[in-house]
């Protein structure tokens, strides 16, 4: 193990040339989404309830195929670390074939199942007529969008958050053009909608193979060996994306039962959640790429000093996160236009989103360590576990009558589930695997 002489304020330094960029690419990402929901409001009904219901279903598929991004950014790092380039390059171009085949079998398996798929959402009629042709034409940018996931993980691995920030906003001035021609211009509706994303993706796509097989000469042909390797790493991802997933749809089918006004304050408190979600993650991606080189240079030492450093990070944004939510609170119903009977609840639910933003902050970063160290099958069963620890909490809020923030209670069980298992996890010792 070489010696290490990195000082705090240079973790410092590195952590926020990583997580700065990585935060503004992961907040362009929902504007695409959000680009489709303000121009096709002007359309009349259904047809923003139908970009609402496919959009439900893109963004499952999309997230459980997150490890693309994750998974590559912590083999390509490694190999960097290791003064691989070469390899790694190698290990990039597998995660693109990778995502390149993932793609067109979402498509080929999806594609015909639809109107099924849309009918299980629970649209019905001209909602489902145009859910479904939002869908399929939304699934031929799928392999577009996930060369993306894969292409990001490969140039986050390699310490570069900066190109991915500027494609990134770059797609999503190109999508909202479209968008607005497509859809207000030539009057193609719901579909128009579609292929302005489809064809926007494809070229942020396109950019990075460009810079893979271009700039950096990346070889092309594939190594069944490595897809087949970063397929299995990727099986551990979808276990723990999977069980994210479970505890947030349970969590908004409790809400729904709750009535009315308790799922509108909930699916704000989410949205509340998930925008503070990407200043702490952005953390977590650095995570990934400090990790995965500092082992891949064998370098134990400088990863628990990154690490602790990190967690620092994570526990000091929780607690400015929370802060700024405390100060927000009175002002969040009306930025919402939220009438008194969802205030009520609104509110209550904001002083456990902000107490609970430390704790997210040290989860979050400590989640991405372990992902840079490649520890995914740990993450797989810590995953499962903590699933199962919050499952008998949503059942007790159910069968007490438990309103809204016995609901976000368990949530936050789930959440200190997580700090404790990955605690427990980043103290000891297994997960340092140095070298590639």
């Amino acid at each position: 193990m070489p010696p290490t002489s990195t000082t705090a304020r240079d973790h410092d330094r590195q952590i926020l040339r990583l997580a700065v960029p990585a935060f503004g690419a992961l907040v362009a990402e929902p504007l695409f989404l959000l680009t489709d929901t303000v121009v096709v409001s002007r359309l009349p009904a259904p047809a923003l309830g139908a970009v609402g219901v496919a959009s439900t279903v893109l963004g499952v598929l999309v997230s459980l195929c997150v490890f693309l991004a994750y998974g590559t950014t912590a083999a390509v790092a490694r190999q960097i670390g290791a003064g691989n380039t070469r390899q790694a390059l190698r290990q990039g171009v597998d995660g693109l074939w990778l995502a390149a085949g993932v793609g067109l079998a979402i498509i080929v398996v999806v594609w015909p199942l639809a109107s099924p798929i849309v009918g299980l959402v629970g649209a019905e009629g001209e909602l489902a007529r145009q859910a479904v042709t939002y869908l399929r034409i939304s699934l031929l940018g799928v392999p577009a969008m996930l060369l993306v996931l894969a292409g990001t993980g490969v140039l986050r691995g390699m310490q570069d958050t900066t190109t991915p920030l500027l494609v990134s906003v770059g797609s999503f001035a190109l999508n909202a053009a479209l968008n607005v021609t497509f859809v207000l211009g030539l009057g193609w509706g719901v579909a128009g909608s579609a292929w302005g994303t489809v064809l926007a993706q494809s070229l942020a796509a396109a950019v990075y193979l460009t810079l893979m097989f271009g700039r950096h000469r990346a070889p092309i042909r594939p190594d069944l060996a490595g897809i087949r390797a970063a397929g299995s790493a990727g099986v551990a991802l979808i276990i723990r994306t999977a069980c994210l997933q479970v505890v947030l749809a349970v969590a908004a089918t409790m809400a729904t039962r709750m009535g009315e006004e308790q799922i509108e304050a909930h699916t704000i408190a989410i949205r509340i959640w998930t925008l503070l979600a990407f200043a702490l993650d952005a953390i977590a991606i650095a995570g990934q790429a400090i990790t995965g080189r500092a082992l891949g240079a064998g370098d134990t030492a400088g990863t628990r000093q990154a690490t602790r450093r990190m967690v620092g990070w994570g526990i000091g944004s929780g607690v400015v996160l929370g802060l700024l939510v405390v100060l927000a609170r009175p002002f969040v119903p009306g930025m919402f236009d939220a009438g008194p009977e969802v205030a009520g609840p609104l509110s209550d639910l904001l002083w456990l989103i902000a107490v609970l933003q430390p704790v997210a902050g040290v989860v979050f970063v400590l989640d991405g360590v372990l992902i840079g160290a490649g520890d995914q099958r740990y993450l797989a069963l810590a995953g499962l576990w903590t699933t199962l620890a919050y499952l008998p909490a949503v059942l007790a809020v159910a069968l007490l009558g438990g309103g809204l923030p016995a609901l976000w209670l368990a949530l936050g069980l789930w959440m200190a589930a997580r700090l404790i298992t990955l605690g427990w996890r980043a103290r000891g010792t297994a997960w340092l695997v140095i070298g590639v």
